[in-house]
């Protein structure tokens, strides 16, 4: 267990819950892009989320649960091609922890 968590590069564990969510690119091009969607796994620093839209590793994203008021902005770390409209989208939060309640409800996990 312990070699194959060293192996995927995660160090964090992942929770399968999904979070409605704001998902928004970060960019100087001066236009606002968004999308209403959802997660597929978070952690304490990172999601998985489905996007409608190809991203590019080193992309800057600002996500936001639709029930809470504090956005993470973060990194986009892959862009994985599900079918030929939807994409899973990883983001990093490498300074920030996600604040949302969704992460307290599971007891007993340490970020």
């Amino acid at each position: 267990m312990y070699l194959d968590s060293l192996l995927s590069g995660r160090r964090e564990r992942r929770l399968r819950i999904a979070v409605v969510v704001r998902l928004k690119v970060l960019g100087s091009g001066g236009t606002e892009e968004h999308e209403r969607t959802y997660t597929d796994n978070l952690s304490a620093h990172g999601v998985r989320v489905k996007s409608s839209r190809v991203w590019h590793p080193g992309e800057r994203a600002e996500i936001t649960a639709l029930n809470e008021e504090c956005p993470v902005r973060g990194e986009v770390v892959y862009c994985q091609k599900v079918d030929d409209t939807r994409f899973f989208v990883g983001l990093k939060f490498p300074h920030n922890r996600i604040p949302w309640r969704a992460l307290e409800w599971y007891d007993g996990i340490s970020f």
